[in-house]
């Protein structure tokens, strides 16, 4: 297939509005999101008082991705206990509010544990609401520094798979910036590529039924000047056939102890194609989002989605003459039932890695994988 397929943005500047912030106007504290419902057609930010609206904020996606997610879940304890209201409910909403994400969890309860800590050391309100919320900037921090290691760990990868460099990379749903408090997950890597001028071109699966790479991870591509090229999810196998494919990069939701991995759903079928093609099928995560609690893939709770979300077809920002506000434009029949998860499970023999701030994990086993989080807890103690 010849190179005129691809597309490169002209505008090579970043999003200038973050994916989260904590700002405190002289109306109280509040965390700020990037409204990821609203991409690409405009960038607005939405502001959470309180608890409940970052949850909502959450189910509805406006916030999104894995470790995101956790970054908003600290924050989320933060805010409850900066302005007062009952952390521990604030807490358990919160956790509750994405089944399949890891992070979220995580997050909360880092936050919640300095709280308590805090207040076990004797510290007011005040104070335990201070530590809740440097505990939140500090994942924030981390965060942002795993997100370089592993586009640094990530490139070597790619290198050392495939020597010579014009890769030709597939992604699946969105990994960049607007996932994480550096610049994402799979998507970093293939950013780095980029910029060492080893990316010949990523291949972007639209992601059904939410389109998250159609309006986000094509977004984030056109404004770091990438070439890339938009593909329905279905198209894939085509793609494989024809040779053009080198490498898949996704990110995960949740990697089990045996090295399972929870993905947004069509992530299983890419890692079966890629087997049959001798592609290499590369996964980047933070650690945080290993659960050595959780064993293996069957011990996942997917999360469904609505059937509406399937059964219609909203266009995000325009205005559909004869839909109703807040629907969509029906393209099944009235009362089709449809099967919606959010996510599938690849299982760890057809992952070639797992790429972490750690490093990368290749071959996926449960013991290289237990090794690794041991690694980053000894990083962090000490």
């Amino acid at each position: 297939m010849a190179d005129q397929y691809a597309y490169s943005g002209d505008d090579k500047r970043p999003t200038e509005t973050p994916a989260i912030r904590w700002d405190e106007p002289p109306e109280g504290p509040v965390l700020v999101l990037l409204d990821q419902t609203r991409l690409p057609a405009e960038e607005v930010e939405l502001v959470c008082t309180d608890a409940p609206a970052l949850v909502e904020a959450i189910r509805s996606l406006a916030v999104r991705g894995a470790p995101l997610l956790g970054i908003a879940g600290a924050y989320g304890v933060a805010l409850a206990a900066v302005r007062g209201f009952d952390v521990d409910e604030a807490a358990a909403a919160l956790a509750s509010a994405r089944p399949t994400a890891v992070n979220l969890a995580v997050g909360v309860r880092r936050a919640q544990a300095a709280h308590e800590a805090a207040l076990a050391k004797g510290g007011d309100i005040r104070q335990a609401a201070a530590a809740a919320l440097a505990a939140a900037r500090q994942l924030h921090r981390e965060d942002a520094e795993a997100s370089a290691r592993m586009a640094e760990h990530g490139l070597a990868l790619l290198d050392e798979l495939l020597p010579g460099g014009g890769h030709r990379i597939l992604t699946h749903c969105n990994t960049g910036s607007l996932v994480s408090g550096g610049e994402g997950t799979a998507f970093a890597v293939a950013l780095a590529a980029h910029r060492a001028g080893r990316l010949r071109r990523l291949w972007v699966d639209e992601t059904r039924p939410l389109l998250q790479g159609a309006r986000l991870t094509a977004y984030e591509a056109a404004r770091s000047g990438m070439a890339y090229t938009l593909l329905t999810d279905n198209a894939a196998g085509s793609l494989f056939a024809a040779g053009e494919v080198d490498a898949v990069l996704i990110g995960a939701d949740r990697i089990t102890a045996d090295g399972s991995v929870a993905n947004k759903v069509g992530s299983y079928p890419l890692a079966v194609l890629a087997r049959y093609h001798h592609v290499p099928f590369i996964v980047v995560a933070p650690v945080t989002t290993v659960d050595l609690d959780t064993p293996d893939g069957a011990s996942i709770e997917v999360e469904q989605r609505a059937g509406h979300e399937v059964t219609e077809f909203v266009a995000p920002q325009v205005p559909v003459t004869g839909a109703e506000a807040g629907g969509g434009i029906p393209v099944a029949p009235l009362g089709t039932q449809a099967y919606n998860p959010a996510f599938d499970v690849t299982p760890p023999e057809l992952v070639t890695a797992i790429v972490t701030e750690e490093g990368a994990v290749s071959p996926v086993t449960d013991e290289a994988l237990a090794e690794v989080c041991a690694r980053s807890r000894r990083v962090a103690a000490g």
